[in-house]
């Protein structure tokens, strides 16, 4: 049979009660400071998901610490000793039946949070013998004498949910990116890798985040991702398509030069405009005008918008210029709109961009230029430089995007 000990009154002893009575044995000996007692409950209800405490044991502990009358617990002038009825105790907690306070009164002794202070009759009450108060009923000072172990328990928690929750952001990040890497790849070279796989992955990790995991889950989630994006991206890396071939290179080739001759080139253009006379052959001037008109009506080469949540997730600096979030295209173009003029592109330069690219390509384009903002000379010349390479059908916004997630990653 398994004998348990119990108290005078047939009440069964719980081992964390007795734990706590040695503990509480061992810390008399030991000198310790008096402690808030609302401090002491906060930390404690920081920490409670360790000592497996709920809520509602931390209102019953609360309704029993209001019983105390000094704001502080100090066991060197006696132990706090609350001796309230079960009647007091429920009506402090708005009607709480009593066998539910009860139980939950059970908990915090069998946590080892209080102690049983039991009378010889059963009954909580308080009396002086000889100048000395003695009284019967639950004793706060564990509270007193384990500030320091919630506090510690408390930061503990505390950190750990920091790193669960900075971890979900990497991965929610990461699922993020993977899904439009797979909607850009199905849209551009479907045969080039399994991009259904790939959106499956981050659809049945939206899925998994919805509910409450742990880092172990977490982690091994992250390691997925990684290798999935790592996979998507080499495979966009190694498909050269005929009219977009090379054009990575040109890119990071003109943001090298663009350093040394960009700005030179955009002022060459300028000159070029104003050195013309007024006098010149109307002949030549009206066949100039033609040219002009004609290249205006020049078809283009068709060029495919990439997703709009791969351009918010590799291009974040043109949210943090917009005044309300950024959920559509028009509110992507009414953005570069407002910004053109302060990363000193001129008008004429913009309506050029957006008459050869489109509306869409060129807010890309811009909020791909606010990303190496700080690498580009003159922003104005090499938007006229991607202008003029997307008239000939040798630009599209979706490799410089590319490049962008790679260096990202």
């Amino acid at each position: 049979m398994d004998y348990r000990p119990i108290t005078p009154f047939g009440r069964p002893v719980e081992a964390g009660q007795l734990q706590a009575s040695l503990r509480h044995r061992d810390a008399e000996t030991i000198p310790c400071p008096a402690v808030d007692k609302w401090q002491a409950l906060r930390s404690l209800s920081a920490a409670r998901e360790i000592y497996g405490l709920s809520d509602r044991d931390l209102a019953v502990l609360q309704a029993l610490i209001s019983f105390h009358p000094e704001t502080r617990l100090d066991p060197s002038a006696g132990a706090p000793v609350v001796y309230p009825s079960n009647a007091s105790i429920c009506e402090r907690l708005n009607g709480m039946p009593c066998s539910t306070m009860r139980r939950h009164l059970g908990h915090l002794v069998a946590a080892g949070i209080l102690l049983r202070r039991d009378s010889p009759n059963g009954k909580r009450y308080a009396r002086r013998l000889a100048g000395t108060k003695v009284a019967y009923g639950f004793d706060l000072t564990p509270l007193a004498h384990r500030f320091a172990e919630f506090q510690d328990a408390a930061e503990r928690l505390k950190a750990r949910n920091d790193r669960l929750r900075h971890l979900r952001e990497i991965v929610s990040l990461m699922r993020r990116d993977l899904a439009a890497l797979a909607e850009f790849g199905a849209m551009e070279h479907p045969d080039a890798a399994s991009w259904d796989a790939f959106d499956d992955l981050a659809r049945l990790t939206a899925r998994a985040l919805r509910r409450k995991l742990d880092e172990e889950k977490l982690t091994a989630i992250q390691a997925t991702l990684t290798d999935a994006l790592a996979t998507a991206q080499n495979a966009l890396e190694l498909v050269k398509t005929p009219d977009l071939s090379s054009s990575d290179d040109r890119i990071e080739q003109h943001y090298r030069n663009s350093e040394k001759d960009s700005f030179e080139s955009e002022q060459g253009c300028e000159s070029a405009e104003a050195n013309t006379a007024p006098g010149q052959n109307t002949e030549l001037g009206a066949r100039e005008a033609s040219a002009n008109a004609s290249a205006t009506v020049v078809p283009l080469p068709e060029t495919r918008t990439p997703p709009l949540q791969m351009v918010l997730s590799v291009c974040g600096e043109l949210q943090s210029y917009s005044p309300d979030p950024i959920r559509g295209w028009p509110d992507l173009i009414a953005a570069a709109q407002r910004l053109y003029p302060m990363a000193g592109i001129s008008p004429d330069c913009w309506e050029d961009a957006v008459r050869v690219m489109g509306r869409e390509q060129a807010a890309i384009v811009l909020a791909a230029m606010l990303e190496r903002f700080t690498e580009i000379r003159s922003p104005g010349a090499y938007l006229r430089h991607l202008a003029r390479m997307a008239s000939e059908g040798r630009f599209s916004s979706g490799p410089m995007l590319a490049a962008l997630t790679r260096r990202a990653a």
